[in-house]
């Protein structure tokens, strides 16, 4: 058994790529299908193309998302720093679910709905604000 990737159907495929790459995703490979009117774009950090996330998007529209979503988990990335991502992640529009608080986990949605946990990589990072006393938004 090999992994190959976590598809995800997504409603805006520009909006949905761009929260992937201010995770640091890029973009790996992509499939436009005008028989069955779809796309499919693969994107995976830098160096690490065999762990590919497929965003599926129907050009017609999916009248079901974005829904919530969590039938199928979350999706995991590992980053060097928790706090400046979460930051980051912030400053540009995202909401942070569940904040790192203990230096080490968080959750953010994607514009559909997809849980995404982050995890410091190493060791966890000491307690810092704003993260430490930052109350849960939403659910993960």
């Amino acid at each position: 058994m090999k992994y190959l990737h976590t598809m995800v159907r997504v409603k805006d495929l520009d909006a949905s790529m761009a929260f992937f790459h201010l995770l640091g995703l890029e973009e790996t490979r992509r499939i436009e299908n005008d028989k069955a009117r779809f796309s499919l774009v693969f994107m995976a950090p830098p160096g690490q193309p065999e762990c590919p996330v497929e965003l599926t998007y129907n050009w017609d529209g999916d009248e079901g998302l974005p829904s919530d979503s969590r039938h199928f988990g979350h999706l995991a990335y590992e980053c060097d720093n928790i706090y400046d991502l979460c930051a980051h992640l912030q400053a540009n529009g995202v909401t942070i679910n569940r904040p790192p608080r203990d230096g080490h986990m968080a959750f953010v949605r994607s514009p559909d709905n997809v849980s995404i946990e982050l995890l410091q990589k190493g060791e966890r990072l000491a307690p810092a604000e704003p993260w430490a006393s930052m109350e849960n938004t939403g659910h993960w």
